[in-house]
């Protein structure tokens, strides 16, 4: 936090839903529900299966009724989206089961059982090494907290009733919160929590809705009433601004409504650099109803399918067929474009969750490829379902966490099995179906000339890439500052990782954060990076910058780069560079 001579003040977060709102806060607080503890006879067991079976019913019917007023407010498929999710929850084995037994055998009142399970479960998401997954954990609790104010019959208070211009503060927002807002009085909203991949960050940029996270307490600092200004660009929150700050944000605004207006005439344009060099520009999705947003952008494929969410909410695995359908809608809904089908990317820990066992540092865990090797059937399953919707002619696979080049081989090994299995069952596919690998820790890094000669290209997943190379848990505030994409160590392995595919002639993307910033593209583009996979709303400025970029200008500054030795030697040239072709963009 900074002040001025004024009263104004500055809170500094993470900008996830472009766009600039003013108006009056709201702190928004959700008081925890008490939740009584009471024992019951055994004949009392049935009445409480009874409530706990009508107030499941009732979630489900209050979600339905958001979800279908979502679709006719908003006609965005993405909050609907992700209330499915939440409906999945209140069927989810997982969750019943576990109530149902312990009814029978502790005799406790059901609201007092499943509070107590859901907290075992979220504690289970909340460790796991995936971030996407760990923010899932709100997800749960959002439900829970729906299926207890039905079980204790108490009404829902959330964000439909404000006042007109109201910014809405809170510690987090859920998706039950997000989802009910109502859309023509809330002009932004701000949290303590959160990051690019929370919900929070999902339903605000579906809702056109200016975000800021990471704020860290500053929901403790404000107050009901107070002038705010948000900047959903910057990721900053200004209480109480200046006239001269107003000033200032009234020019911002009107020059970044004429960038989006300048962006959108991009759609249907190439990512082409100047001098004739063609960049494959793809999206990453989550679900399949993600694939509209890709299209709309103007995305070249899905260059990153994660394939989590099959494998959320649910005791048993997905099945075969359950994956295969999904596998086929998008590739079918982004076809002519490619879709790359990244497999399993979560540890064994979610599914372990009855003995609450967890693993101490889950980052460097079973997970991923190691999980999936180790775990025959659950990983064939997988690759039946994918390779059976490759008969559209557009599938590709990535296996993820790859640390050499035996893991590859078994990989491999198994899907040629899976693929004979296929063919004496008389079920097409695709022949010949390009296979890739992930290229996250440096020990692949290091050894991908070898790994090349496995796969048909290469996906460096630059978020784990630094992550690991730097030992820096990116969410720990302590440490996040080390977290530099730009450091020698990182640039010199990206460069060797795609000059190891080039020498193997094949391709090379890059599908972390970093390939999704305008400021890091003239550098990967220099270093020979042949693909970016960027989620939907980067898409444009990315394929901006390129279009203003030449190719050769890009490549002296990639060579230059290698010789610095700081990174915020870097970063000042990267921002130089983008000043100089783009200043509407530079961050």
């Amino acid at each position: 936090m900074t002040a001025t001579a004024t009263t104004e003040r500055v809170f500094q977060g993470i900008g996830v839903s472009p766009g600039v709102a003013r108006g009056n806060i709201l702190v928004y607080r959700t008081a925890e529900e008490v939740v009584p503890e009471y024992d019951i006879t055994s004949d009392q067991i049935p009445q409480e299966i009874i409530r706990f079976e009508k107030a499941l019913i009732k979630t489900r019917e209050q979600l339905h009724e958001l979800q279908q007023r979502i679709a006719n407010g908003v006609g965005s498929d993405a909050p609907s989206s992700i209330l499915d999710v939440h409906i999945s929850i209140t069927e989810d084995p997982a969750l019943i089961e576990p109530v149902m037994g312990r009814l029978q055998s502790e005799r406790k009142n059901v609201e007092h059982i499943l509070h107590d399970v859901i907290h075992k479960y979220i504690h289970t998401l909340q460790s796991l090494p995936d971030d996407y997954l760990r923010e899932r954990a709100g997800d749960v609790q959002d439900v829970a907290h729906r299926i207890l104010r039905n079980l204790l019959g108490r009404e829902y208070v959330g964000l439909a009733k404000v006042p007109p211009g109201t910014i809405v503060i809170a510690n987090d927002l859920s998706p039950s919160d997000t989802s009910s807002l109502n859309r023509q009085n809330v002009v932004g909203f701000a949290t303590d929590v959160g990051s690019h991949t929370s919900h929070t960050a999902i339903v605000a940029r579906s809702l056109n809705l200016p975000a800021v996270v990471g704020l860290h307490d500053v929901s403790l600092h404000i107050h009901d009433g107070q002038n705010a200004l948000l900047d959903g660009y910057s990721g900053t929150l200004v209480i109480e601004p200046s006239q001269q700050t107003l000033f200032v944000y009234g020019q911002i605004e009107q020059k970044h409504h004429g960038v989006e207006e300048r962006l959108a005439a991009l759609r249907n344009l190439p990512a082409e650099t100047l001098d004739g060099h063609r960049i494959v520009l793809a999206g990453n999705i989550e679900l399949p109803s993600d694939v509209p947003n890709l299209l709309q952008a103007g995305a070249e494929g899905v260059g990153l399918f994660r394939t989590e969410f099959l494998y959320l909410n649910r005791k048993d695995y997905p099945t075969e067929q359950e994956q295969y359908e999904k596998y086929l809608e998008v590739a079918r809904a982004i076809k002519p474009h490619p879709v790359i089908i990244r497999t399993l990317d979560i540890g064994g820990d979610k599914f372990r969750s009855e003995d609450g066992s967890t693993e101490s540092n889950p980052f460097l865990g079973f997970r991923a490829i190691r999980f999936c090797l180790a775990n025959v059937s659950i990983f064939t399953a997988q690759l039946r379902a994918i390779l059976r919707a490759s008969a559209e002619g557009n599938v590709q696979i990535m296996y993820p966490m790859i640390s050499g080049l035996s893991e590859v081989i078994q990989a491999n090994d198994l899907l040629d099995s899976v693929k004979n299995d296929l063919r004496r069952e008389g079920v097409p596919f695709d022949e010949d179906i390009k296979i890739g690998a992930m290229i996250e820790i440096p020990s692949a890094a290091l050894t991908a000339e070898m790994i090349a000669k496995e796969v048909d290209f290469f996906s460096i997943g630059s978020n784990d890439l630094i992550q690991y190379t730097m030992a820096v848990d990116r969410v720990n505030e302590k440490v996040a500052q080390l977290y530099d994409p730009t450091h020698p160590a990182i640039l010199r392995l990206i460069r060797s990782v795609v000059e190891a595919a080039h020498n193997n002639n094949i391709p090379v993307a890059v599908c972390g954060e970093m390939a999704g910033q305008p400021l890091y593209v003239p550098l990967l583009v220099g270093m020979g990076v042949d693909e970016l996979s960027v989620g939907a709303s980067s898409i444009p400025r990315v394929k901006e910058v390129i279009r203003l970029l030449k190719l050769t200008d890009a490549q002296e500054l990639a060579a230059t780069t290698l010789h610095v030795t700081h990174g915020h030697e870097v970063q000042a040239m990267l921002n130089a560079l983008l000043q100089r072709i783009d200043p509407d963009l530079v961050p």
